[in-house]
């Protein structure tokens, strides 16, 4: 094998090392700046991606147009009769917290129900709730690949009635960052206070 041959493999070798530990340090640097605001190790990882659905106006958006901010993102659906109005009133008394200190934090409500939860329904649906909020809806195959890309969990309860029937679904709330992705989970019985501590610590170490 010639010195030249030789030396192009070496150097084709010394790429790939080096981009291989250019991605290591894209991945880890983003979690170690959150170490004291995240106690999990999730940063920037596989939660959350690509999407393209319909916001309340009637505008199909894409990830980038929503995620343009620190966010916090629900899945829900508005006919939910319990978990989802108590976990949408908490984002949003987060949200208005972090406001008071001067932080813009977007909460984010994206329905699992798209049959029922049409774009007239999430419109009326942000009123009540919060005039930054933004609501989401889609085809059924939209809403179940951004439901994938965040592992949401969710199914129709089976029944006969087409009109009157309950959603089973995951309830966190996740925590997203422009240019990291996902940050954190947030349970529903974390307080509203906590909330807006938790994400004050996040958009101050980022």
């Amino acid at each position: 094998m010639s010195l030249t041959k030789v030396a192009s493999i070496a150097g084709a070798a010394m790429i790939i090392v080096l981009g291989g530990t250019f991605l290591i340090t894209q991945i880890m640097v983003p979690a170690k700046r959150f170490e004291a605001c995240v106690s999990g190790g999730g940063v920037g990882g596989a939660i959350g991606g690509p999407f393209e659905l319909t916001n309340h106006k009637g505008e199909m958006v894409t990830d980038v147009d929503v995620l343009d901010q620190p966010a916090l993102v629900y899945f829900g659906y508005t006919f939910c009769p319990d978990v989802c109005p108590m976990d949408v009133a908490r984002n949003v008394v987060a949200v208005e917290i972090l406001a008071e200190s001067g932080l813009q934090v977007k909460p984010v409500f994206v329905t699992i129900d798209p049959v029922r939860d049409t774009v007239d329904y999430l419109a009326d649906f942000v009123v009540n709730n919060h005039t930054d909020m933004i609501g989401l809806t889609g085809t059924a195959e939209q809403v179940a690949k951004a439901a994938r890309a965040y592992k949401v969990y969710y199914r129709k309860q089976p029944g006969d009635d087409e009109e009157y029937y309950l959603m089973d679904h995951s309830n966190f709330t996740y925590l997203m960052m422009p240019g990291i992705g996902f940050v954190d989970f947030l349970r529903s019985d974390t307080p509203p206070q906590k909330v807006a501590d938790h994400v004050a610590c996040v958009i101050g170490a980022a």
